[in-house]
């Protein structure tokens, strides 16, 4: 069966499964054991068991306001070099971009993303990055199912389809 899984990456990752109809399969947050680098092989890796040849994945972008840029690069790359070395593509969606498909708008706290998952989808968890990654599974389901989307939502799944949507308009912007 086809899964639509997104992917947190983080020193918490949150990792969602959907099934084409949304229903969630799978929901958790999955936390390394031990000192770095044991810490971040042991999330990469369990990012990897969890994974299946046929899911179709969402993983979100760096963000580069984060503070602890270093161990969540390390993290986010580790979990694409795994991905890459399965052969398992995956598409990319900015932290923005996650924020703005959930209708709470690219600049969005946590909270007021919470608050909009609820409210579309229904789905609540008390870890943010669990709630991160449901939104990105949302995002690559509705890339790949015939789901009714919203202009906002149809505008975050073109950037992603075409990335030089976002260049070109940047480079309109400071015309």
């Amino acid at each position: 069966m086809t899964r639509y899984v997104g992917i947190d990456p983080s020193t918490k990752t949150g990792l969602v499964a959907l099934s084409p109809s949304g229903r969630t399969l799978d929901a958790r947050e999955i936390e390394g054991k031990g000192e770095d680098p044991r810490r971040m092989y042991s999330v990469i890796q369990a990012v990897s068991q969890a994974i299946q040849p046929d899911d179709i994945i969402c993983i979100e972008g760096f963000g580069f306001a984060s503070q602890s840029g270093f161990l969540l690069g390390g993290i986010g790359w580790g979990v694409r070099m795994e991905l890459y070395r399965r052969g398992i593509p995956y598409q990319e969606v900015s932290p923005n971009g996650l924020k703005k498909f959930t209708g709470a708008g690219g600049t969005a706290s946590k909270a007021e993303v919470a608050v909009e998952t609820f409210k579309r989808w229904g789905f609540q968890c008390k870890s943010d990055n669990v709630t991160d990654a449901y939104v990105l599974a949302q995002i690559v389901r509705a890339m790949h199912e015939d789901i009714k989307t919203t202009k906002f939502q149809q505008e975050v799944i073109n950037v992603i389809r075409n990335p030089q949507t976002k260049s070109k308009k940047k480079k309109e912007k400071t015309k």
